[in-house]
C-alpha cells in the first residue's frame, strides 16, 4: 500500500480505537496490523507523539501474563482532535469518491 496513504490515516486509525476502549501498544500495533500492512513498531513513534502532543496519556496496568502494560488512553483534548480528524477525513474521503465514482469531478 502506498506508504503516504498509510502515513495520513494511522493517527485516525489509532485514535479511533482508543476512543472505543483505552489499550496498550501491542494491542494497538496488533489491531491495525490486522487491516492496514504495517510493522508493528510504526505505531510506538506514533504513540510517542501523540503522548508528546498530549492527545493520550498512559498509566500502567498489571497483567497476568507478565509485566504491567503501559495503556494508553485519549485525553480531553485528544477526544477534540479525533472528531476534528474523523470530520476531515469522511469530507476527504468523500471527495475522493465522488472524483472515482460519480465523475462529478470531470475537467471542464
Amino acid at each position: 500500500m502506498n506508504i503516504q496513504f498509510k502515513k495520513g490515516a494511522l493517527d485516525l486509525c489509532v485514535m479511533a480505537l482508543l476512543e472505543k476502549k483505552d489499550c496498550y501498544g501491542f494491542e494497538l500495533a496488533s489491531t491495525v496490523s490486522n487491516h492496514i500492512d504495517i510493522s508493528e513498531g510504526t505505531i510506538y513513534p506514533l504513540l510517542k507523539r501523540l503522548k508528546d502532543d498530549m492527545l493520550v496519556d498512559t498509566y500502567l496496568m498489571e497483567s497476568t501474563e507478565g509485566p504491567p502494560r503501559k495503556y494508553y488512553t485519549l485525553t480531553p483534548t485528544g477526544r477534540g482532535r479525533y472528531s476534528r480528524l474523523l470530520g476531515e477525513w469522511k469530507s476527504f474521503t468523500s471527495g475522493v469518491e465522488r472524483i472515482i465514482n460519480d465523475g462529478k469531478g470531470e475537467l471542464n
